[in-house]
């Protein structure tokens, strides 16, 4: 944030506010429910943080008084009033004889997060757990159907465990106003039922769930269907943003890849960990340059030993740089013949 003039003072600051990038990405997202959106309501703050900190007075800490401007930022870009969403909140499933492929604008979904870029590292396990819980897909949607207010107070709150003073004196109102606010927001929650499909997610993973990964990716990598059908809840959903189709029960699933998206067959998975959930980078052969193109970033959900949901990310070009990932694999024959 300097201009290449730094004084020692400034690089101070740019250290001391680096130093909270992570936590801060983490709740603008919970926020916004866009990862982009999140990392661009950051940098505003990062820039305000800076541009203001002369008149910063000390009478709180540095990261109460990040997180009154991240808010303030947050409350600004949500004041037009979307709600991102899955496309399980906004229609009700397509049967496989009826599935078309209709895309949406890209502001209407919820987005994928690398979990690097959202969870900071900390020492206590259940601090841990929670932080990655408040993250899923299930309790993000969720989030999203709160006012903005309801939504701050219920982050601050319930996730990253702040006072009801210390949330009173962040967004100027009274601490009657805040358990108010709290106490509206679970009520909303709650009336939602929202079945926590990946409630059983281990942190980390047990070695059941291990297993039941590795034997995912041979039946994908494979295209199995018989053995990917013996690893999905009968009841489980498939999501591919931006499109709203989305289908459920193995059936239709697994008729679905095997005719609309057969292209698919013969890809390679990559190990991702996004929004406190087991993912992987999904590459599909590249008939045209060889090797394997980026298809998506899939999203695994997971409930008493089978797989509950797997949510397709196709917007490739945004989610392969944000996660760090190849825009190409090659072909392991290749990679064979160039280290022969």
């Amino acid at each position: 944030m300097s201009d290449g003039t730094a004084t020692t003072t400034d690089t101070d600051l740019d250290i001391r506010l680096e130093a909270h990038r992570v936590e801060l990405t983490g709740y603008c997202y919970r926020m916004l429910g866009s990862s982009f959106e999140a990392e661009d309501a950051v940098q505003d703050t990062m820039v305000r943080a800076w541009r203001n900190y002369e008149k910063f007075e000390g009478r709180s800490s540095l990261r109460s008084w990040l997180y009154r401007i991240a808010t303030n930022v947050c409350l600004d870009m949500l004041s037009a009033g979307n709600k991102r969403a899955r496309p399980v909140d906004l229609s009700d499933s397509t049967p496989l004889a009826q599935a078309a492929l209709s895309p949406r604008p890209d502001n209407t979904w919820l987005e994928p997060m690398p979990d690097a870029r959202v969870l900071p590292s900390v020492i206590d396990p259940a601090e841990a757990a929670v932080a990655k819980e408040s993250v899923r897909l299930a309790f993000m949607a969720a989030l999203q159907q709160l006012p903005p207010k309801q939504r701050a107070v219920l982050i601050l709150r319930e996730v990253l465990a702040w006072r009801a003073n210390e949330v009173a004196e962040l967004l100027d109102t009274s601490v009657a106003s805040v358990n108010s606010a709290l106490q509206r927001a679970r009520a909303t929650l709650a009336e939602r039922d929202e079945k926590a499909a990946d409630a059983a997610v281990s942190d980390p993973l047990d070695e059941e769930q291990k297993k039941l990964l590795e034997r995912y990716v041979a039946a994908f990598e494979g295209y199995d269907m018989a053995a990917l059908t013996a690893l999905l809840h009968e009841d489980a959903i498939m999501t591919m943003p931006p499109f709203d189709l989305w289908l459920t029960g193995h059936d239709d699933i697994t008729g679905f890849m095997t005719t609309i998206g057969a292209a698919c067959e013969g890809s390679r998975l990559i190990p991702v960990q996004v929004n406190g959930l087991p993912g992987f980078a999904q590459y599909k052969p590249d008939p045209e340059a060889g090797g394997f193109s980026p298809w998506s970033v899939q999203v695994l959900e997971i409930s008493d030993g089978r797989l509950t949901g797997f949510h397709f990310f196709l917007d490739t070009e945004r989610w392969f740089p944000l996660f760090d990932l190849p825009l190409h694999l090659e072909a392991e024959s290749d990679q064979v013949e160039e280290g022969a």
